[in-house]
C-alpha cells in the first residue's frame, strides 16, 4: 500500500521461496488462475487467506495469455488480451483487487500516482476504474504516447485523472518518486503507486512466464525469453519466476535506442541518461527503476547477471523492417515492442541454435495503428473496446516538470 519505502529505495521480498518440483512436473494440469494462486500462496501465503487469494487470482487473471508458434523454435506469447490490450493489465488488475482488499474500512481515500510511457496508464485506469475509496492520478509525457494510448488515459473520468506533463517519462517518474518523499504531501494524502516500482505489480507479471512454459509442447529444449524492456519490471518479474524454480535457459533484454541496460551488461558500467523518443514508446526509459531490483537479485554481481541476461538494442528502422518481414513471411502482425524482442531472439539464436524462444508481445498492434499499417501496407483490425475510444473526448490537465507546481495541485486534489 505504501509503494515506496522512506529511503527512496524499492521493496523486495525478504526471501523468494521455490515452488515444488511436483508443480512443474504437473503444470499442464493447472489453469492460468490456478498457476497465479500457487505463486501467490508461495510468496504471500499467510498474509491473505486462501479463499481471498483465490478470488483475487480469479478476477485478475480472467483473460488468456496464449502462445502462437511461428515455427518450432519461435513462439509469441500474446499478453494483450486484457481490457487495455497490454501486458500491464495483469499487474494492474491484480493490484486493484489487492488494494481494494486492504483498503476496505478506510475512511480516507487512497490516491494512486502512476507515471506512464504508454501502456501502464491505460492498464491502471482500466484496472482501478470506479474502485471504491481509490482515486488514480496518471502522469504521461505530452506528445510521446500514441493517440489511442492517450485516449485510454484521458477519457474514463470518474476516479481517473490524467496529467499531461511537458517532458519525458523520466520526468513523470521523478515527480511521482518525489511526491512519496514529501512529508507535506504524505501527511495530507494517503499515497501509493501503481508503477512497477510497486512490488505488487511485479508479482502478477511472473504468472504468465509460468503460463507460457505450461503451453510449450517441448519442455526439453532450453527456453529463452526475449523481453521488450523499458522500466525493466517485466524482465524482473521473469527473474522472480526463475528464482521460484521456472527452468529458464536465458533472458534477453531487448531495447530500442534507450539501451542503458544492454550497455551495462556489455561493460559493467551503468550510465543512465535522458530517454529519447522512439516508435516503441513504452520502452523510452533512460533510467529504469527496476535495474536496482535486478542488481539486488544478483547481489550487484555483474559477472553473474550477464550470464543470465543478454542485451540487444535496435533502431526504429530495424524495428519497422522486422514488422514488415515477419508479416510478409508469416502473416503475423507484431507491434513495435514485440518486433524489437523478435529481432533480439533471432540475433541470439544465430549463435545458439539448440534453443526455443518465447517472445513477449506486450501490446496489441492496433495501439500503434499508424506505424503498423504504414509498415505492412494493410489495415489492422482494431478491437471494438479500443476503436470506440477514438471518438471520445480527451480530458487532461497540462503541467510542467517542476515539482512545486505538481505538489500544489496534488495538495488541493
Amino acid at each position: 500500500m505504501k509503494g515506496l519505502p522512506d529511503d527512496n529505495g524499492l521493496f523486495m521480498p525478504a526471501t523468494i521461496p521455490a515452488l515444488p518440483q511436483s508443480f512443474f512436473d504437473n503444470i499442464e494440469d493447472y489453469s492460468f488462475p490456478d498457476i497465479a494462486l500457487e505463486v501467490c500462496r508461495t510468496l504471500i501465503g499467510g498474509v491473505i487467506s486462501d479463499d481471498k487469494l483465490q478470488s483475487i487470482a480469479k478476477h485478475a487473471v480472467n483473460f488468456p495469455a496464449p502462445i502462437v508458434s511461428l515455427d518450432e523454435q519461435t513462439h509469441i506469447l500474446e499478453l494483450f488480451h486484457g481490457p487495455s490490450l497490454a501486458f500491464k493489465d495483469f499487474g494492474a488488475r491484480f493490484m486493484a483487487q489487492l488494494m481494494a482488499h486492504f483498503n476496505a474500512g478506510e475512511t480516507r481515500e487512497l490516491t494512486i500516482l502512476v507515471a506512464t510511457s504508454g501502456d501502464t496508464g491505460g492498464a491502471v485506469a482500466a484496472g482501478f476504474y470506479k474502485t471504491p475509496g481509490i482515486r488514480v492520478v496518471i502522469l504521461y509525457p505530452s506528445g510521446k504516447v500514441s493517440m489511442l494510448q492517450e485516449k485510454q488515459l484521458t477519457t474514463l473520468g470518474h476516479n481517473i485523472t490524467a496529467l499531461e506533463i511537458d517532458g519525458t517519462f523520466d520526468d513523470c517518474q521523478a515527480l511521482v518518486k518525489q511526491a512519496f518523499l514529501d512529508k507535506d504531501l504524505t501527511n495530507k494524502q494517503r499515497l501509493s503507486s501503481a508503477n512497477s516500482i510497486n512490488i505488487a505489480r511485479l508479482i502478477p507479471q511472473s504468472f504468465y512466464y509460468l503460463e507460457a512454459y505450461k503451453q510449450l509442447k517441448d519442455k526439453k529444449t532450453p527456453v529463452v525469453f526475449s523481453i521488450p524492456s523499458g522500466n525493466f519490471g517485466n524482465l524482473t518479474a521473469g527473474l522472480l519466476a526463475m528464482k521460484m524454480g521456472l527452468p529458464v535457459h536465458q533472458f534477453i533484454a531487448a531495447t530500442n535506442a534507450n539501451d542503458v541496460v544492454p550497455a551495462y551488461l556489455a561493460s559493467g558500467e551503468y550510465k543512465p541518461r535522458p530517454s529519447v523518443r522512439t516508435l516503441s514508446n513504452a520502452m523510452d526509459v533512460g533510467n529504469p527503476s527496476n535495474f536496482a531490483r535486478m542488481l539486488d537479485l544478483y547481489s550487484s554481481t555483474w559477472n553473474i547477471m550477464k550470464q543470465d541476461i543478454k542485451g540487444y538494442s535496435y533502431t526504429d528502422a530495424e524495428t519497422t523492417a522486422a514488422v514488415k518481414a515477419i508479416y510478409d513471411d508469416t502473416g503475423y502482425v507484431l507491434d513495435p515492442h514485440g518486433a524489437v524482442a523478435y529481432l533480439a531472439f533471432k540475433a541470439y539464436q544465430e549463435a545458439n541454435k539448440e534453443v526455443q524462444g518465447v517472445i513477449l508481445e506486450t501490446a496489441h498492434p492496433a495501439k500503434f495503428i499508424d506505424t503498423v499499417e504504414e509498415t505492412i501496407g494493410q489495415t489492422v483490425d482494431v478491437p471494438e473496446r479500443l476503436a470506440i475510444l477514438a471518438k471520445e473526448k480527451k480530458v487532461a490537465i497540462p503541467m510542467g516538470i517542476g515539482f512545486e507546481g505538481f505538489k500544489e495541485w496534488l495538495m488541493g486534489f
